[in-house]
C-alpha cells in the first residue's frame, strides 16, 4: 500500500513538473519523434535530427531540386563536423561525405563549376573537405582543396587588393565575402604553406575596416564599393547605405574562424582581435531586450523593422566563441547566452511531430544586381522572411554548438 503510495507520488511530482515546465514537454516530444537512437537533450542535436529527417541528403536542404555546391549547405555542414567530432556519432559523417561525394567526382572535379565565374561565395562548403582528406586520405578531397585554393591566384582584386565579392560585383567588397573565403583561405595556407598567405587574409579584414566602419556606430555597413560607382555607394565613402544584421554575423563568424590559423606572435593576430573586440561592444550596444537584434540593428524602433533569425545566431557564435577562445572578455559570454535564450523562447517552434523550426530568417540580401537592390531601409525589411532558411539553420546549430546547448 506504502509503495503504491510512494509510485503515486513520484507521479504526481513528474506530472506537475511537466504540467508548468513547457520547454520540458517539448524536449520529450521531440525525443520521441527523433527516430534517432541517440535521446538527447540538446538543441543543437535536436535541430540537426529535424535537418536529416527532412532532407536525407544534405544537397536537398533548401528544397533544392537538384544537387547543389552551395555556401549556405557548407554552413550546416561546418556544424555537422563540430557535432560529428564532439558526439562521435557517425550519422553526422556520413551526411557530410555524402554531400560532398554528390558534387566531387573519383578525380576530385566539382560538378557544374566554372573556374572563371570568381564567385567567392563556392569556396565555403570547401571546408568540409579539410577533414574528408585527414579521415580518408582520398586523393580526390586533396584535388578539391587545390581546386579551391587556385581560386584565390587569379580572383579579382579592388585596387587596394581586396576580393571583389563575384566577378558580376566588380570592385566590390562585402563583409559576406569575408566568411565565404578567409576562413578557408586561412586554414589551407596554415596546413599546406606554411602561413605564406595570412597577411593576405588580414587585408581582407583591415580594408574593409578602414572603409566599411562606421565610426557613428561602430558597427560595420554591409558593403564598401572602392570605385564608388555603384548607384547604391555613397560617393564619397563608397559605403552602402545601411547596416544589416546578417552581414555583421558574417564578419563576426570571419573574423573568430580565421583567428583559428593565426599564431599569437604573428603580427596580425593582435589587430584582428581588436576588431572583434569593437565589433563585440558595439553589437551589445544594440542588443534589443529580447536579447535578439535587429534586421537593420541601428534601427530598431524604426516602422517595420524586425527582429531576425540569422544574424542573431551568428552574433551569439562569434560572441561566445570569442569568449572561449580568450579573445573578448568572459562578460561577453552573458550576452551571448541572452542572445541564445532569446532565440529559444521567441524564434524556435516544435510542430506535433517534435520536429525543430527556426523562425523570422531572412531569405536573402544583398546589392546591385538584376532585379536591381539599392541597400535601402525598406529594402532589407521587404526581403522575403522564411521558416528553416538555411541561414538560420546553419547560424543557430553553430551558436548552440558553441554555447553546448
Amino acid at each position: 500500500m506504502k509503495s503504491n503510495l510512494k509510485k503515486w507520488q513520484i507521479c504526481c511530482c513528474v506530472l506537475l513538473f511537466f504540467n508548468y515546465n513547457g520547454n520540458a514537454q517539448m524536449q520529450i516530444a521531440a525525443l520521441k519523434n527523433s527516430n534517432d537512437t541517440q535521446v538527447t537533450q540538446k538543441w543543437s542535436e535536436r535541430m540537426a535530427f529535424s535537418i536529416m529527417k527532412k532532407y536525407p541528403e544534405a544537397w536537398q536542404i533548401d528544397d533544392h531540386a537538384e544537387p547543389k555546391w552551395d555556401y549556405k549547405i557548407g554552413m550546416i555542414l561546418t556544424a555537422f563536423e563540430k557535432l560529428y567530432h564532439t558526439t562521435k556519432n557517425p550519422k553526422y559523417y556520413e551526411y557530410i561525405k555524402g554531400y560532398a561525394d554528390v558534387l566531387i567526382d573519383d578525380k576530385g572535379a566539382f560538378k557544374k563549376f566554372d573556374p572563371q565565374d570568381h564567385n567567392i561565395d563556392f569556396i565555403n562548403a570547401g571546408k568540409i573537405l579539410f577533414n574528408l582528406y585527414d579521415t580518408t586520405k582520398s586523393q580526390k578531397y586533396l584535388i578539391a582543396l587545390k581546386t579551391l585554393r587556385r581560386q584565390f591566384d587569379d580572383h579579382p582584386r579592388t585596387p587596394s587588393g581586396g576580393f571583389w565579392h563575384k566577378k558580376i560585383y566588380p570592385n566590390q567588397m562585402w563583409l559576406d565575402g569575408l566568411y565565404m573565403g578567409e576562413p578557408f583561405y586561412a586554414r589551407y595556407t596554415a596546413e599546406f604553406e606554411n602561413n605564406e598567405k595570412l597577411n593576405d587574409v588580414a587585408l581582407q579584414f583591415e580594408l574593409l575596416h578602414q572603409h566599411a566602419f562606421d565610426k557613428k556606430t561602430g558597427l560595420y555597413f554591409h558593403a564598401w564599393d572602392e570605385s564608388k560607382q555603384m548607384p547604391w555607394a555613397d560617393k564619397r565613402t563608397g559605403t552602402a547605405p545601411h547596416i544589416w544584421l546578417r552581414a555583421l554575423g558574417w564578419y563576426g563568424m570571419a573574423l573568430v574562424d580565421v583567428l583559428d590559423y593565426f599564431p599569437k606572435n604573428h603580427p596580425k593576430q593582435k589587430e584582428l582581435v581588436l576588431y572583434l573586440n569593437q565589433l563585440a561592444t558595439a553589437v551589445s550596444k544594440y542588443q534589443d531586450q529580447s536579447g535578439l537584434w535587429y534586421q537593420v540593428p541601428d534601427l530598431g524602433t524604426r516602422k517595420g523593422n524586425y527582429l531576425e533569425a540569422s544574424g542573431s545566431s551568428m552574433l551569439v557564435y562569434a560572441l561566445a566563441k570569442g569568449v572561449h577562445k580568450g579573445y573578448l572578455p568572459s562578460n561577453f559570454e552573458l550576452t551571448a547566452t541572452k542572445g541564445f535564450d532569446g532565440i529559444i523562447k521567441n524564434l524556435i517552434k516544435i510542430d506535433d511531430d517534435g520536429q525543430m523550426h527556426i523562425t523570422q530568417v531572412c531569405a536573402s540580401a544583398g546589392l546591385g544586381g538584376i532585379p536591381y537592390r539599392d541597400g535601402s531601409f525598406e529594402y532589407y525589411i521587404n526581403e522575403k522572411i522564411k521558416v528553416d532558411n538555411s541561414h538560420g539553420l546553419g547560424a543557430f546549430l553553430l551558436a548552440a554548438i558553441e554555447l553546448n546547448k
